[in-house]
């Protein structure tokens, strides 16, 4: 660690007093992160991070009164703050109460072991200094002037929509999915998130969005109204005779990789419409900007509305996006992209 470098300041939520030490070595064990007080209930925790002001909260997603959700939901709300949540219910490699806390306000969720290896508390920090370098914000909630989408003609093949989001993802993608009834367009979606919760995402997508749900099926045909999720660990990619395609390769920083969709749409010219949401780095900025030359239709979440910019600033600084637009216009302007495209 640099020695002139600030430690990252960090509050622990967990009520489990033997969880609670194994986490709190864990995260102090390269001198890079402190820990700077504990709680083990939303009210407390609460009042805690309001009197600290961390860089980021761990938070124990099952709490035993059942606050972890209120204690998110609380924070966010009064001292908006990155937060981390940790879960340890996923027998089934499945947590919808994780991707729920994700659509509450968290940033990151990531599996808790029974015992923090080596291996296990390196990823745990790394998160931990992605989570921290995150400016969290609170949404704006009140009416705006609408923006129309610029439509192009579309170039007679069926049209397709990809979408894509990172950090302060779900939120955003549920909000999107809500919006598109009766689109005459498959939808496929890459989520960056741990394999461990996309059974959990795929629920949660499930109950909120107005089209049917499915995780995406090697060779499998892309039918229009119905919203494909990428799987943990494998690209989603869409061929030029409109089937998915899973691989494994290339090996990328994210996989599923926004870039490796988008490119893949890109193919399909005027009729692809892509979309970028919150995010943290530039995966999807390339994979856009091929949508655009190709002529198809790209949008983006705007910065005031984002968890995180980082995504479709760097889109939005190689030219890529057509139109950057709050997160509450974005479902209509996927309904008006896909009715401009001829089929």
């Amino acid at each position: 660690m640099n020695k002139q470098s600030a430690p990252i300041r960090v509050v622990v939520i967990e009520d489990e007093s033997a969880q609670r030490d194994g986490l709190v070595q864990a995260l102090q064990r390269d001198g890079d992160i402190a820990v700077l007080g504990m709680a083990n209930t939303a009210a407390d925790a609460v009042t805690l991070v309001a009197e600290t002001r961390p860089d980021v909260v761990v938070l124990d997603l099952h709490l035993p009164d059942g606050s972890s959700k209120h204690a998110i939901e609380q924070l966010m709300a009064r001292t908006p703050t990155s937060i981390l949540v940790l879960s340890s219910r996923i027998d089934d490699r499945r947590s919808p109460s994780a991707v729920e806390a994700l659509v509450s306000g968290a940033l990151d969720a990531l599996p808790r072991p029974i015992r923090w290896t080596p291996e296990l508390a390196a990823e745990l920090r790394r998160t931990l200094h992605q989570l921290s370098k995150v400016q969290v914000i609170r949404h704006p909630r009140g009416s705006r002037k609408d923006t129309r989408t610029n439509l192009r003609p579309g170039s007679g093949r069926r049209p397709v929509v990809a979408i894509a989001a990172s950090t302060g993802g779900p939120s955003a993608l549920a909000t999107v999915l809500a919006g598109l009834h009766g689109l005459n367009a498959p939808v496929l979606v890459v989520q960056h998130l741990h394999p461990d919760f996309t059974g959990g995402l795929l629920e949660w997508m499930s109950r909120v969005s107005a089209l049917p749900v499915q995780t995406a099926q090697h060779d499998q045909a892309a039918g229009a109204g119905q919203v494909y999720i990428a799987p943990g660990g494998s690209h989603l990619r869409l061929s030029t005779d409109h089937r998915l395609e899973l691989a494994d390769q290339p090996i990328t920083l994210h996989r599923p990789s926004a870039d490796q969709l988008f490119s893949s749409v890109a193919q399909h010219g005027a009729a692809a419409i892509g979309v970028l949401l919150t995010g943290m780095g530039e995966d999807g900025a390339r994979g856009l900007l091929a949508i655009h030359r190709n002529g198809g239709q790209t949008l983006a979440q705007d910065e005031e509305s984002c968890a995180v910019f980082g995504m479709p600033r760097a889109a939005q600084r190689l030219g890529a996006v057509s139109d950057l637009l709050p997160l509450d216009q974005l479902a209509a302007a996927i309904q008006r992209a896909v009715t401009g495209v001829r089929v």
